[in-house]
């Protein structure tokens, strides 16, 4: 007698699979991205062990997926990602600078020095901007300002005035 499965016990096995495969990936993920599918999953499974059609078995995967997303996602990211931590790196955009190694976002060169630290530099506009121009810090990305010129270039050998 060749092994056969009839639509509800194949629609219990696809339920498990996919309660097996949300429960996996969010544990994998940690970041509240597939358990409410696996909520679903469970409860479409519990309608099929039931003996329920397969509208009401998706339905039920449906609703009960995006009742948890809509309802518990906010509060879980709300309480999980409260511990925001501060580098002060912010503090640098409005700062003034002065270039030390000549910009050009071309060939990705360029830095400034900003209260006694160096920071690698790129021109907001994509220009140039020579070694010793003045430069105002305009934001932040990675380790990397992104400045715009606000004076000339100071001489060589004449004193600055910042």
């Amino acid at each position: 007698m060749p092994f056969s499965l009839d639509t509800g016990s194949m629609m219990q096995i696809i339920w498990l699979v996919l309660l097996v495969v949300f429960a996996a990936s969010e544990a994998a993920t940690v970041g509240l991205t597939s358990i409410w599918f696996a909520a679903g999953a469970l409860v479409a499974l519990v309608a099929a062990l039931l003996g329920g059609p397969m509208w009401v078995q998706i339905t039920l995967f449906l609703a009960v997926s995006l009742l948890c997303l809509a309802a518990v996602r906010p509060l879980a990211k709300k309480h999980l990602n409260s511990k925001v931590e501060h580098t002060n790196a912010d503090r640098v955009i409005g700062a003034q600078a002065q270039v030390t190694e000549d910009i050009d976002n071309i060939h990705g060169k360029g830095a400034v020095v900003i209260r006694g630290m160096t920071w690698s530099a790129r021109s907001q506009d994509g220009g140039p901007i020579a070694a010793g121009t003045m430069v105002r810090v305009l934001r932040i990305e990675g380790v990397k300002v992104f400045v715009e010129p606000t004076a000339a270039p100071v001489p060589a050998g004449e004193p600055k005035t910042w």
